[in-house]
């Protein structure tokens, strides 16, 4: 009786964080977007740190109750379903070749962000101060990205005043500025109504799994790098699939990128600050896996070249792998 329980609030706790992450994004991606920021950047940053909320919220519980094992599992199996579920769905549903320099050089930082936070891992834990450094790394990438956008955005201005040659956009009116203000506090009602749905999900999510670990016998790295990390990858998903079928691959791409990014940064600094902790060995399988699937994903995404139907069916067949491997271990 109690598995039928924990199996029910485990999809309590994923629908929870489904809709929160949703409202999360698409308030957080419309603030951006009246804020003038591109769409290419507002995948990259605002909708992939967004997705990434229900990684923080179950990795940070974790953490707090000691389950150190769910935490990191979470991490290292989140960035594997990116890569490999998501970005191999990408590809199958609309093969793509990059072009864009700010998507190549964000493939590289998480490259680099993978490669950091598997070394940090090689012992079998993750200090306090190793997290410190995760995320002044982070800290770091995200000033660096800031530099370029704001850099981007000159060129644009600069570019339009000359096309201009002079010309001014009229200021808006009283009337027109009231419906902006009005949807910009609907907008920030909604970032928070997910934020906290996020967070109570998150909550459900973790008890519910490791409930269910110990009620049949699965180990709890396994359960937070494969159920955990599903359920918390389900924005991603769900927000890529979005931005393909509108035609949106670069965002669809930008959103795994980011997201991983956060995660091998963010996500795993934030816990490792909050709680050290000593993990599993089977996390050493993970880390190398990761480290496989990144390194094609890098090749793919920072030369340009096409992401190709078959490349995407191999990339999906691995992350499922994964998830067949840790399971049976």
């Amino acid at each position: 009786m109690s598995v039928v329980v924990d199996v029910g609030m485990l999809v309590v706790g994923v629908v929870t964080l489904w809709g929160g992450a949703r409202l999360l994004v698409t308030g957080a991606s419309r603030l951006a977007g009246a804020a003038g920021v591109s769409a290419l950047v507002v995948g990259l940053t605002v909708v992939a740190f967004g997705t990434s909320a229900p990684e923080i919220a179950v990795s940070v519980e974790a953490a707090f109750a000691g389950r150190g094992d769910v935490s990191v599992g979470n991490v290292v199996g989140s960035n594997l379903f990116n890569l490999g579920v998501i970005l191999g769905l990408i590809g199958v549903l609309s093969p793509f070749r990059v072009t864009e320099t700010l998507v190549r050089r964000d493939a590289l930082a998480m490259a680099a962000a993978t490669a950091v936070a598997a070394v940090a891992l090689l012992n079998g834990a993750v200090s306090r101060l190793e997290g410190a450094i995760l995320l002044a790394l982070l800290g770091g990438y995200l000033g660096a990205l800031g530099v370029a956008i704001r850099t981007a955005s000159q060129a644009d201005s600069g570019q339009l005043d000359a096309v201009d040659d002079g010309a001014t956009v009229p200021p808006l009116d009283a009337d027109e500025e009231t419906p902006r203000e009005i949807r910009s506090g609907l907008e920030g009602g909604r970032v928070l109504v997910g934020l906290l749905l996020v967070i109570g999900g998150g909550r459900v999510l973790i008890d519910a799994a490791v409930g269910l670990a110990l009620a049949v016998g699965i180990s709890e790295w396994a359960v937070g790098a494969t159920i955990v990390a599903t359920g918390t990858s389900l924005p991603e998903l769900v927000t890529s699939v979005v931005a393909v079928r509108r035609g949106d691959v670069s965002i669809a791409a930008g959103n795994v990128v980011g997201s991983n990014v956060f995660n091998a940064l963010g996500v795993l600094g934030i816990v490792a600050v909050v709680r050290p902790t000593a993990v599993d060995p089977a996390v050493f399988l993970g880390i190398a896996w990761l480290c496989v699937l990144t390194a094609f994903a890098t090749v793919v995404l920072a030369t340009g070249r096409r992401l190709t139907r078959l490349e995407g069916v191999a990339l999906v067949a691995l992350g499922a792998g994964y998830w067949v491997v840790s399971m049976a271990l």
